[in-house]
């Protein structure tokens, strides 16, 4: 499976990952998922909104146990960071059935759309339309950088886009949601453990800062003349990582947009996106604040008009507890101790965390020796994945069969 999946989407220079939202490797991925799944017996099933499920036993039984990730990536990403989560339900499944063990609840895998939002800007939109926390208006108004809407690059790719919008009742059917991810961090391997169970996401957001200036010529504006909005960006860059540091959080201008963008031009617009995450609220809001004080205030010396926009935003998300416990206790039972696999917080968001308001869900992390993701050079090593596996087969075991 991961031999066939490996080569789609892959930027023959870069090595990453280009798997973007409704393009054609976007659809190759779909169509690789729909042969798995029939390959294995399973109905598969589009949904409204675009995510993917193959079913096993009757779907409108309810109480069913779900598990996948997602296939899209961010830009010149990884190979592991979504597609961990979808091969290693697949290949679970094939180890239950190897066990010969008798379902006794519906089981379903599951691949999300739009998780990593790289084209439109907003992650999560599959999950997110779901479980009702991306409406109908906000959706048809997210365009990519080419000016192309959501609705228009689902039609082009053939899917309805006025059937978007929330599915209270497929989430009704579901009893637990469990997803799979190799950790994007590094603690499993500080720990010398291959699997690891989640205990939280970090409260997280972007939010769009447009500083803008005047337009004018590179080579003969004095200094003093200037009115550079890139002077007002790089101050604001260096000062969002103070402002990190000192509160023990994380934030990152990782995107920037500049008009008119040419050598020999002082810019007019400056437009850079912050991705800032923290282990709690207070500490966020503490490291945004700082980071936006001090961007009006170097605007201000500069002569700059700012703007500042949260474009998303998502709260702490504590997983299910008791869903965690019986991971936990699942994982933990061959070890004599229902306390042995290590349970950690992450900083990134996952589809987990988004239907974690309307379903149980939980999530199981394989290491990541080096703990870089969103990267060519993101990295689980075979038998690391091997193990969670085992892993996520022993809860799917233990939740859905008996």
């Amino acid at each position: 499976m991961w031999r066939d999946l490996l080569p789609i989407g892959r930027h023959p220079d870069t090595r990453g990952y280009r798997r973007y939202a409704w393009t054609a490797a976007d659809a190759e991925c779909r169509d690789w998922f729909r042969a798995q799944a029939e390959a294995r017996g399973l109905v598969h099933e589009l949904d409204r909104n675009g995510n993917q499920w193959a079913w096993l036993g009757d779907p409108a039984a309810g109480d069913a146990v779900v598990t996948g990730s997602h296939l899209d990536s961010v830009p010149d990403g990884g190979a592991f960071d979504g597609p961990l989560g979808v091969v290693s339900s697949f290949a679970a499944l094939d180890e239950l059935r190897a066990r010969g063990v008798t379902f006794t609840r519906p089981l379903a895998l599951v691949n999300f759309g739009d998780e990593e939002g790289a084209r439109f800007g907003l992650a999560c939109v599959g999950s997110r339309l779901t479980a009702g926390q991306l409406t109908v208006e906000q959706a048809h108004k997210l365009t990519d950088g080419d000016g192309i809407t959501l609705p228009r690059a689902m039609e082009a790719a053939g899917h309805d886009p006025e059937a978007i919008g929330p599915d209270p009742e497929r989430l009704a059917r579901i009893g637990a949601f469990v997803e799979l991810h190799v950790e994007q961090g590094r603690a499993l391997d500080l720990s010398g453990d291959q699997v690891g169970i989640a205990s939280a996401i970090w409260p997280h957001g972007r939010w769009r800062f447009d500083f803008r200036g005047e337009a004018n010529h590179a080579g003969t504006t004095r200094l003093v003349d200037r009115r550079d909005p890139m002077l007002s960006y790089a101050e604001t860059v260096l000062a969002a990582r103070r402002e990190a540091r000192l509160a023990g959080a994380v934030a990152t201008f990782g995107k920037i947009s500049v008009e008119p963008n040419g050598v020999n031009a002082i810019p007019s617009l400056v437009r850079g996106w912050l991705d800032s995450r923290a282990a709690d609220q207070d500490t966020l809001d503490t490291v945004v604040t700082g980071i936006e004080k001090a961007a009006r205030e170097y605007a201000a010396a500069h002569g700059i008009d700012l703007d500042i926009v949260r474009e998303s935003f998502t709260p702490v998300v504590e997983f299910d507890h008791a869903l965690r416990d019986e991971l936990a206790r699942i994982l933990g039972k061959d070890k004599g101790t229902d306390l042995k696999v290590p349970v950690l917080g992450t900083g990134a968001g996952h589809d987990a965390g988004i239907l974690s308001g309307a379903i149980p869900t939980a999530m199981l992390f394989v290491r990541n020796p080096t703990g870089v993701s969103h990267s060519p050079a993101e990295f689980a090593a075979e038998d690391d994945c091997v193990a969670g596996v085992h892993a996520l087969a022993d809860v799917l075991e233990g939740l859905a069969c008996r």
